[in-house]
């Protein structure tokens, strides 16, 4: 159905990696999780479920404006630098929402993975790019109001399926403030009814705000902040050069000849590099699995750069042959070797390949020739610097062999509710054929007051069938005296069922 909006569906389980859903919106791809959340949890569920997806994100997608925000904020989401503290809560709540989910869980499962989560979060240390994304996201399209009027209406998933936290929200307890960048600031907790909701009045502020935040982040920003946001999360990056190449590793180390000009970048292994998203040709991440480093800037006494060196250019400097030369930067840092190749894109030096290489900066040593082939970075100044690979499939492949934690089966089938489901699955053939049978219903009730005494749903669906039609009222009665036993029996239960039987008499 979403083909007429220019969307398309792909299935998931549960949580997936925030890089994957970044990217699956940013092509128009809504990823839909087609898990069902547990009874228990019907009221608000821990883990994304198909309710959440499709009843909750799906629909607002038919509205233009809303569908252009989603797509700009997966586009430009999926430069956001994630901080390696980010990905260990992420770890750690998908942990926690899958125990949760899980009908064999016990208590002290339940209680170790809680403890993990904020143990993770604890150790958060700073608002990172990624943070504030999520919490923009968290305010928008899982959290938010839509104002007409003197009406409040809500268009956040988060809110559509969760049945206590979208009636409470709309009363004047909960704080509703107009959606700015400053929402940003502004922290959730997912166990909690949220303190405040932000609303918008036009869909199309979504948009400014989005892009106002695009303009404060390390993929546009680039030069000595960019590198800095990269260093401090310690996860695979890209830096991008003015020339278009694009290494992609973990930072560990970056020094400056002054504010703005980078004289040298050190990455750990594996690293990649890349030109327009698509990696080189001989420098996978298996080829530079120890690590990556290069001198930067323009070259000591002379105007060229590294990057508009021309072979007769390189010859000048003393690269004849199979003669060695010697490159001297504005920064003191000396490359001595041979050139083994010089690869160009666009007019534009790239990379160049050196054997017999020795690099130093003053007594400090750079790189020594039995390292091996030493491939200097050609270019001065850092376009950009955003999270992730630049040619994120040739990447996820090299790391393929890496094994994963296995993650749980969903299955909400347990001991305890197995011969409860045959019960619904005959109400909803009743449903959906349109022929009430008293006798069925009469030994589903039976075996319901046998077996299952504190079901309550399923007596709130018969009672649907039942009563509009005046249909049995003895045992409607009865059903209505049980539900009013099982709702004595939690406050969450009593609010649950009396909006039921709300929903049955409008």
């Amino acid at each position: 159905k979403l083909k007429r909006f220019g969307w398309r569906i792909a299935v998931i389980t549960g949580f997936i990696p925030p890089a994957p859903f970044l990217e699956m919106l940013s092509l128009r791809i809504l990823p839909i999780a087609c898990d069902m959340r547990k009874l228990e949890h019907v009221d608000y569920t821990p883990a994304p479920d198909i309710v959440h997806e499709a009843a909750g994100h799906a629909p607002i997608i038919s509205d233009p404006a809303y569908s252009s925000y989603l797509r700009k904020f997966g586009e430009i989401a999926r430069y956001v630098i994630f901080a390696k503290e980010d990905v260990d809560v992420y770890k750690a709540v998908l942990d926690l929402s899958e125990i949760k989910e899980d009908p064999a869980s016990t208590e002290e499962l339940i209680a170790k993975a809680q403890k993990a989560l904020d143990e993770a979060s604890a150790k958060v240390t700073y608002v990172s790019e990624a943070q504030e994304v999520t919490r923009l996201g968290w305010w928008t399209t899982e959290y938010g109001l839509f104002k007409k009027g003197d009406e409040y209406l809500i268009y956040g998933a988060g809110l559509l399926s969760s049945v206590s936290e979208s009636y409470n929200c709309l009363g004047d307890k909960v704080p509703k403030l107009p959606l700015t960048i400053d929402c940003i600031k502004m922290d959730y907790d997912i166990t909690k009814p949220q303190p405040q909701l932000y609303y918008t009045e036009d869909f199309k502020t979504l948009e400014a705000v989005i892009e106002e935040l695009a303009n404060r982040m390390a993929y546009r920003r680039g030069g000595v902040y960019g590198l800095e946001k990269a260093k401090e999360a310690r996860t695979e990056t890209t830096t991008v050069l003015e020339t278009g190449l694009q290494i992609s590793g973990v930072l560990t180390e970056f020094r400056t000849k002054d504010a703005e000009s980078v004289s040298f970048i050190k990455f750990t292994g594996p690293v990649q590099i890349s030109f327009a998203d698509k990696q080189l040709e001989g420098h996978s991440p298996s080829y530079h699995k120890d690590g990556f480093s290069t001198p930067l800037g323009k070259l000591k006494n002379s105007k060229l750069s590294t990057s508009s060196l021309s072979l007769e250019d390189l010859e000048a400097f003393g690269f004849k042959g199979t003669q060695k030369g010697q490159l001297e930067f504005a920064s003191g840092i000396v490359v001595e070797g041979c050139v083994r190749e010089v690869l160009k894109k666009n007019d534009k030096t790239l990379l160049i390949a050196f054997t017999d290489c020795t690099i130093t900066n003053g007594t400090e040593i750079l790189f020594m020739p039995e390292w091996g082939t030493f491939d200097l970075a050609c270019g001065e100044k850092i376009a950009s610097v955003f999270g992730g690979a630049a040619d994120r499939a040739a990447y996820i492949e090299a790391e393929k062999n890496v094994p994963e934690k296995p993650r749980r089966q969903k299955r909400n089938v347990s001991p305890d509710n197995e011969k409860l489901i045959p019960l619904y699955a005959k109400v909803r053939e009743l449903r959906e054929s349109g022929n009430i049978e008293l006798k069925t219903i009469e030994t589903v009730v039976a075996s319901l007051d046998k077996t299952f005494p504190h079901d309550w749903l399923l007596r709130l669906e018969l009672i649907e069938m039942l009563e509009p039609k005046h249909l049995a009222p003895e045992l409607t009665a009865s059903l209505r005296a049980n539900l009013d036993r099982i709702s004595r029996t939690s406050e969450n239960l009593l609010v649950l069922i009396q909006r039921g039987l709300a929903l049955i008499r409008h």
